[in-house]
């Protein structure tokens, strides 16, 4: 960060960009995250986008993290909200679901949320963030299942987790797509 960026008004205008930025990624994914969508989104100048960042590479990667973080506090709080009883499987898998696809179950917000995860792969200096934050997904998710009264390992979270993807994945290509639908189905017959 440049010694700008560490002034009070930098971090707020530094804080603008990554949010306008993460903002963008949500409603249009990768392509919509450039240096001028971003800077008219937070209402600063454009070469202030060059100014707290180094590259475009830079502003992804700070938008990627922070959305992760909206999308990890989210989950915290809704984990924090549970507490201990033992829930029944549909309870169970709605918790869980509305980790894995999000709040916004649309078409298009599902469809932009896995173009995200799938994206990443094209974009290596996106994967230490996002192996950091899958970390600490991954974290939450088992405390669900053991405040659910159906504790994980490691080995079954991955399972559920890639039968969900798959799920999902496969519902986007129907002719009247409803891929939370479709997860819930498959999740719910996996955990009864």
């Amino acid at each position: 960060m440049t010694a700008a960026a560490s002034t009070p008004k930098g971090e707020r205008r530094r804080a603008a960009l990554v949010e306008a930025a993460a903002d963008l990624l949500v409603e249009g994914g990768f392509e919509a995250i450039r240096h001028r969508a971003v800077a008219e989104r937070a209402g600063l100048p454009l070469a202030s986008t060059t100014y707290y960042f180094d590259s475009l590479d830079d502003l992804v990667t700070a938008a990627v993290a922070h959305r992760c973080r909206v999308d990890l506090d989210a989950g915290k709080a809704q984990l924090a909200a549970l507490g201990t009883e033992h829930r029944d499987v549909n309870a169970l898998v709605e918790v869980v679901l509305d980790q894995l696809l999000g709040e916004d179950t649309t078409y298009d917000a599902v469809l932009l949320r896995y173009e995200r995860l799938v994206t990443t792969g094209r974009r290596p200096y996106l994967r230490p963030v996002m192996r950091a934050m899958q970390a600490e997904f991954h974290e939450l998710l088992t405390e669900i299942f053991a405040r659910s009264g159906k504790p994980v390992d490691r080995k079954r979270l991955a399972e559920i987790i890639a039968l969900v993807d798959g799920a999902v994945v496969n519902a986007l290509i129907e002719v009247d797509p409803d891929p939370r639908a479709v997860a819930r189905t498959m999740l719910r017959d996996a955990l009864s």
